[in-house]
């Protein structure tokens, strides 16, 4: 048995749920068979690594592995697999290289080798690299999947290599008309995989930019990253970008090119310096070649897997390394002759992409044209939301005119869109120093305020705005003082100076009209709702500009302000309806997506999700949908206020659902964050040691917590109300109540959460009057998720079983039983306290009726989705949850409804 490759990952990333499927045919103890497909150094070898590792001791392992030209060598695959063993039957070894006897004793010998290997035991079988296999090995392998027995056979093999001349071919169509084959296709890592395997192999995070780039240079094929980190000791992530193909590898990619004929070779030199994407009419006038004897050419590449077709008329390399190896070998007159070549063709045919005309002007060396195509190219990216080409180009322009301030502000604002904050201060600096006109100088400051508020860079942002405040006193009045305007009422916002936010909004907003400005005014009229929407008590009318600007944003191509606009309006006082919700959800994502907005297209998404899904009162689909976000970035380093952006949600998430170990290695991730809010760490910790019950640890945070919001401007209603909930569980004597409340209700806090929290501290102190109608009052109110208002009816039932109203309470108890069905925690907890009391069924007791009647609301939805024929991936899709808890949705309607097929169910539902 040979033993198999590892990696330069310590873990195996982005394939967990491939593992656990196979995790789950090997347990089973019964015959199973799973055929793995990908391309080369996708990591089929290592998912089989990995999967063996989780087998029990007693299972028997066999891994054979096929090798090229295997085909004149029969059972090479079983040889390989029993090589060293010394159990092997020398009889039935014999029999089986025996070329003097029949095919069908040999096949009979080697079933026969396996039999005396495995016997009885449960057993693991490996057939590595099928599409190699010898007609015997295949063979074998389908008469091993027509046994019986608790084994798991699997074969591994390569797509692209399998064809009608070889075996594997016809093994794979017989293996799907005999067998319930479960079939695992390895795709390549995205992005965030690839982030993540740097960081386990480096054991650090990886910086945005290297982490993309590198993505890009190895397609997210694991194993050309794994040789690129091989080659490079110390593993410095950011030299890897430019470092040079290591020799084995480059050796390995060029094979696939070697034995062309020299009019091939020339042709696919020609591509390989044409670029990412390569025209057919591009390539045939670079090259000469005819229209016939071209396709000819790209059809044997096709084939060979060197090319693909990406488009119409339009092919790329499958690996980009593959294009980079070949290019290596290439003289620098020869690629630049060809460069020369691929520019005169496109600027003769007035071509529209400048990117491809920057490529081939840089390689060149004719600059003027490159610069020229970087400027145009930098805007048009910039408009179709293409933020790191727009960056790319820019910055190409910048490396020969490095003080061009129109190509500065297109780097600034690619920079922050794609999150790269360091380069956007960068550039951004660099911009606001050189520009001439006083609304580039106000536009760079704009922009310089939202990066520094985003890095969290605070001295930054008070240095800003008193620059801000004398270019406003220098300006005469006009579109230059409005904008700087409008910079200054951004930086009073993100600084939480509400009132200053306001002011600069609405001088802001007279100059736009009266110099006829409607850039600014839409800029202005963002800042102005976004801080209304801060004030519980303006936060309608906050709501109302911030709607009617989005429709003006969006029909103005301003797609930046409309994704921030949607965002506030996600991130503030909830809508109507969950769909509204929704609606405005992905709304902000499309727009971002447009944008080139990274962090409201994806980190922001995600939080919105979770959001959406509070609001619904599915607390495991908020908490699937940030450990999702989380884990997209974790193999990142990030910034400011994007480092561990859903920590603090996660954290609190945690917390409700009483995860007390989970809560607090994410609170200890975060401490080790440098510049966090000052009340966050404090809050956490003190909410944390109150539900582990550990009151000298909560008395010491709630110390801290009290100095550091003295000098936070702003207040949470919802941190409010959890942390007064967690002092009450824990007992913090009546002073400390009464001093916590003092800190955290100020005049912005929600009325209706001021009101919960005074109720609840009235019952503490045994005012069930006064506190039961603190509860009644706010038992509907709607800036309440399901989960508070639970918690409300649940206060105000203890407050009526205080006063004997026990039919009351419990009327308050059922109300509360529907909107904390899909929580769980410290809530639920309290419910099934109040039921107890109440002499009621347990909330976990099963229901009291069969049938539709016995669906919550929230899977009668569902039921109806499914009755319409949507999948779990669909159904995740359309209510915003993932498609885990899609499928648990599912499995409880199936199991409440007595059926067994999703038919059934909406058969069920019709009729009801």
């Amino acid at each position: 048995m040979r033993t198999l490759r590892g990696g330069a990952s310590p873990v195996m990333i982005g394939r967990e749920s491939e593992l656990r499927r196979l995790t789950q045919l090997a347990s089973a103890r019964e015959p199973a068979v799973a055929l793995i497909a990908g391309e080369p150094g996708i990591g089929k070898t290592r998912l089989v690594h990995e999967l063996l590792a989780t087998v029990p001791a007693e299972t028997v392992v066999l891994v054979g592995q096929a090798e090229p030209g295997s085909l004149a060598r029969p059972y090479e695959v079983l040889l390989d697999a029993i090589d060293g063993r010394p159990e092997v039957d020398d009889e039935h070894l014999a029999a089986l290289a025996d070329a003097g006897r029949s095919p069908v004793e040999r096949l009979h010998a080697g079933l026969a080798l396996l039999a005396d290997l495995i016997g009885d035991a449960p057993a693991v079988i490996v057939f590595e690299d099928l599409h190699w296999a010898d007609s015997e090995s295949a063979a074998l392998f389908e008469r091993i999947a027509d046994q019986r027995g608790p084994r798991l056979l699997i074969g591994t093999y390569r797509p692209d290599e399998v064809s009608r001349r070889r075996p594997v071919a016809g093994l794979l169509a017989r293996m799907e008309r005999r067998h319930a084959v479960s079939h695992v296709l390895l795709d390549r890592l995205t992005p965030a995989q690839t982030a993540a395997l740097l960081a386990a192999a480096t054991g650090s995070p990886a910086p945005l930019r290297a982490a993309t780039a590198l993505h890009h240079r190895t397609g997210g094929n694991p194993f050309f990253l794994e040789e690129l980190l091989r080659a490079l000791p110390g593993y410095d992530v950011e030299a890897l970008v430019e470092q040079p193909l290591p020799w084995s590898l480059a050796d390995v990619l060029r094979r696939q090119v070697d034995d062309l004929d020299p009019e091939s070779h020339r042709i696919v030199e020609a591509a390989t310096v044409l670029g990412h994407r390569i025209p057919f009419d591009l390539l045939a006038d670079v090259t000469g070649t005819g229209e016939d004897a071209l396709i000819a050419v790209l059809r044997d590449l096709v084939t060979r897997g060197v090319l693909v077709e990406s488009g119409e008329d339009e092919f790329a390399f499958r690996h980009a390394l593959v294009r980079e190896a070949i290019a290596d070998q290439m003289l620098g007159r020869q690629r630049r002759r060809l460069h020369e070549a691929a520019l005169d063709v496109l600027l003769r045919g007035g071509a529209s992409d400048p990117a491809m005309v920057a490529h081939h002007a840089r390689g060149a060396g004719r600059y003027p044209d490159m610069i020229a195509a970087a400027r145009g190219g930098a805007a048009l990216y910039l408009s179709i939301g293409s933020a790191y080409q727009a960056l790319q180009l820019a910055e190409m322009g910048l490396d020969e005119v490095p003080d061009d301030t129109g190509l500065l502000a297109a780097a600034a604002r690619a920079a922050w869109l794609a999150g790269l904050l360091d380069d956007a201060l960068r550039y951004g600096r660099r911009w606001r120093d050189l520009a001439d006109l006083a609304t580039d100088r106000a536009e760079s400051l704009y922009l310089l305020v939202r990066i520094a508020w985003e890095s969290r860079e605070t001295d930054e942002m008070r240095a800003l705005t008193q620059h801000i405040e004398t270019l406003i006193a220098q300006l005469p009045p006009g579109e230059g003082q409005a904008r700087a305007m409008t910079a200054i009422a951004q930086s009073a916002y993100l600084r939480d100076d509400l009132d200053a936010a306001l002011l600069w909004c609405d001088r802001a907003l007279a100059l736009a009209d009266e110099f006829d400005l409607p850039a600014v005014r839409l800029a202005a009229l963002l800042e102005k709702g976004s801080t209304l929407s801060e004030r519980p008590q303006r936060a309608a009318e906050g709501r109302e500009l911030l709607s009617g600007l989005v429709d003006d944003a969006e029909k103005a191509g301003e797609w930046v302000l409309a994704a921030r606009a949607l965002h506030c309006l996600v991130q503030g006082e909830p809508p109507a309806s969950p769909a509204e919700h929704a609606e405005i959800l992905e709304r902000m994502r499309v727009d971002a997506e447009r944008a080139g907005f990274e962090s409201l297209a994806v980190a922001t998404y995600f939080q919105g999700r979770a959001r959406l899904a509070v609001r619904a009162g599915d607390l495991d689909a908020a908490i699937a949908a940030l450990e999702e976000g989380r884990e997209q970035d974790s193999g990142y380093r990030r910034v400011g206020r994007w480092a561990d952006y859903h920590g603090v949600f996660l954290a609190g998430l945690y917390l409700e659902a009483g995860e007390l170990d989970r809560a607090g290695r994410v609170v200890t991730d975060l401490a080790a964050l440098p510049n966090n809010p000052p009340s966050t760490i404090p809050g956490l910790a003190f909410h944390l040691a109150c539900r582990r019950a550990d009151l000298p640890r909560a008395e010491a945070a709630l110390d801290e917590f009290v100095i550091a919001l003295s000098g936070q401007p702003w207040r949470s209603s919802e941190q409010a109300h959890d942390l007064i909930s967690a002092a009450l569980e824990i007992g913090l004597p009546p002073h400390r109540l009464d001093q916590m409340a003092a800190v955290l209700l100020d005049a912005d806090v929600w009325d209706a959460y001021r009101t919960l929290v005074e109720a609840q501290l009235a019952e503490a102190r045994g005012e069930h009057a006064a506190a039961l109608a603190g509860y009644l009052a706010v038992a509907d109110a709607h800036i309440f998720g399901p989960a508070t208002r639970g918690t409300v009816h649940v206060g105000a039932a203890r407050c009526l079983l205080a006063a004997g109203r026990s039919g009351e309470a419990a009327a308050q108890t059922a109300a509360a039983v529907a909107l904390l069905d899909g929580w769980r925690g410290w809530r639920v907890t309290q419910l099934a306290q109040i039921r107890t009391r109440l002499g009621m069924a347990p909330a976990d007791a099963p229901p009291a009726v069969t049938g539709p009647a016995a669906l919550t609301p929230r899977e009668r939805e569902v039921a109806v989705l499914i009755s319409d024929g949507l999948t779990n991936t669909e159904l995740a899709r359309r209510l915003y949850i993932s498609p885990k808890t899609a499928a648990v949705h599912v499995s409880n309607i199936l199991r409440k409804l007595g059926v067994s097929s999703r038919t059934e169910v909406g058969n069920l539902v019709g009729r009801s």
